[in-house]
């Protein structure tokens, strides 16, 4: 799902308080580090307004998050790109090497977020023209069904007429007189006796009674089909057949390139049009598609989003810890560590990336760094790196009362998510608070003994709880089941008695 366009005016409102203020809404604690993307989000909108002359000179404020797993690092940098209405993507440093290696190409991570910022910029301006390609596919709709292009079929051409006309003689030169006899042939379309000239009038009031009759039938069938009364008629309909490449890079080159290089192909690879019969439900959906696709300005979207991912795109990479070299360098897997920090060092200095939409600038782009460094620590990266992200945020490792929130407080809470999923088959849940306080206290302990997964834990948690009635749901509705402390435990008696817990929770 793309973000949704942000206007200037609604920019403008995104103080540091309000950022704050709207990341709270999905995710608990994490004061320091909130406020630190709230101040990196502002100083973008504030860059944007100075003079062009000074704007190109001041750089984002690149941010390493340092805390564990599952306490909201990712989740915070998402909010923030959508709050923003930015391109975002999230990347794994472990998945890139030294260029030569086997991984994947570092400049991958900025032809990821060229492509999110093209989809983003491409779905809004096809929302401008729903309503032109809806109108375009249902006429295309009542073509399919009315068969237009066959609805006048050809006349059988009749043999030509051939009938005697008679005998004839031709001349010799021979002396003896005698001469060629043959008889004489009429060759033509055989026409009635007494056959009168069309009325020429008569032809063309004909043809505008058959067209009357033809439109009439249309707006029927048009009446039929906003009603939704031919959903389930089948057409016939030519579908776009795109072939499927491998999903493969190597040295450098990414699948993107690879597809643009063989389009010239496509058709050695089942490229074209098929013929599919499709429900009109279906064809509806199809068309539009094709519609929306024809009615945006390709060269626009691309200008647009590669402007947009210059000026605002974020790029959260990920297991930056796992990249990190422990105490002195030496070799084996370390100069592999070392050689992903060192290609990834370019790109977040800045460099220009060679992408199908055009070349990507990665000056203002902001990158948002993250890791445990439970075993590392942000002093085992380079230094060059290092410098590259000057803000630092130490995440706190969440609680029982950290929990209890995360439970009951965001929009999204897991309480409520279950609640909604369940109602779903007509079966309503209700957590009483003190079964909520409980859950919380079991993750909490389960967090302390294995190792810390944080909030993640929760969903292992409520999984465990609501397996039986998620399982059973369909075959006892309607019913109401209250969720309360004895229903916990219950539950959840072999976790809080079982030392080995690995058992219960991967």
């Amino acid at each position: 799902m793309v973000n949704k366009k942000i206007t200037d005016a609604d920019l403008n409102k995104l103080t540091p308080r309000e950022i704050v203020a709207e990341l709270d809404k999905y995710i608990i604690g994490q004061k320091n580090a909130k406020r630190a993307v709230a101040v990196a989000l502002r100083n973008r909108i504030r860059r944007l307004k100075l003079d062009p002359e000074l704007r190109d000179d001041v750089a984002p404020k690149n941010i390493l998050m340092i805390g564990p797993t599952g306490v909201g690092k990712t989740e915070i940098a998402r909010r923030l790109a959508k709050l923003a209405g930015s391109p975002f993507i999230k990347v794994e440093a472990t998945k890139y090497t030294e260029v030569g290696y086997v991984g994947r190409d570092v400049e991958s991570m900025v032809r990821d977020l060229m492509s999110a910022g093209y989809q983003m910029v491409k779905q809004e301006m096809q929302e401008s023209f729903v309503a032109e390609a809806e109108k375009r596919a249902e006429d295309a709709l009542l073509d399919l069904l009315l068969h237009t292009k066959s609805k006048k079929p050809r006349e059988k051409k009749q043999p030509p007429m051939v009938r005697p006309m008679g005998s004839f003689t031709i001349n010799s030169d021979n002396h003896n007189g005698s001469g060629i006899i043959g008889t004489a042939i009429q060759v033509g379309i055989p026409k009635k006796i007494n056959e009168e000239i069309p009325d020429e009038t008569a032809s063309k009031k004909s043809a505008e009674a058959e067209d009357d009759s033809f439109k009439e039938t249309r707006e029927k069938l048009r009446v039929m089909l906003k009603e939704g009364k031919m959903e389930d008629r089948t057409v016939d309909l030519m579908v776009n057949q795109n072939p499927q490449f491998p999903p493969f890079e190597m040295m450098g080159v990414s699948t993107e390139d690879i597809e643009s290089s063989l389009s010239g192909f496509a058709s050695f690879f089942g490229g074209g049009k098929k013929k599919k019969v499709v429900k009109v439900s279906r064809a509806r959906e199809i068309l539009k598609a094709e519609e929306l696709e024809k009615l945006i300005d390709r060269d626009r979207v691309s200008d647009e989003a590669r402007q947009r991912v210059e000026e605002t795109g974020i790029i959260f990479i990920d297991e930056i810890d796992k990249i990190a070299v422990k105490g002195d360098r030496g070799g084996g897997p370390d100069v592999s560590r070392e050689g992903v920090q060192r290609d990834i060092l370019p790109i977040v200095e800045g460099a220009t990336v060679n992408t199908k939409w055009g070349p990507v600038n990665t000056d203002h782009i902001l990158f948002i760094a993250a890791g445990a460094f439970t075993v590392s620590k942000p002093s085992d990266l380079i230094p060059e790196l290092q410098g590259r992200f000057p803000l630092r945020v130490e995440l706190d490792s969440l609680g029982k009362e950290e929990f209890l929130r995360i439970l009951t407080e965001p929009k999204n809470a897991l309480t409520r998510q279950y609640t909604e999923l369940l109602a779903t088959e007509n079966v309503e849940i209700i957590f009483q608070d003190d079964a909520i306080e409980c859950l919380a206290g079991i993750a909490a302990d389960v967090n302390s003994r294995l190792e810390n997964i944080g909030a993640r834990r929760l969903h292992t948690i409520m999984e465990t709880l609501l397996e039986e009635l998620s399982f059973e749901a369909p075959d006892i509705a309607p019913a109401k089941i209250p969720i309360n402390v004895d229903y916990v435990h219950e539950k959840l008696a072999d976790i809080a008695k079982d030392q080995d817990l690995g058992r219960y929770m991967l």
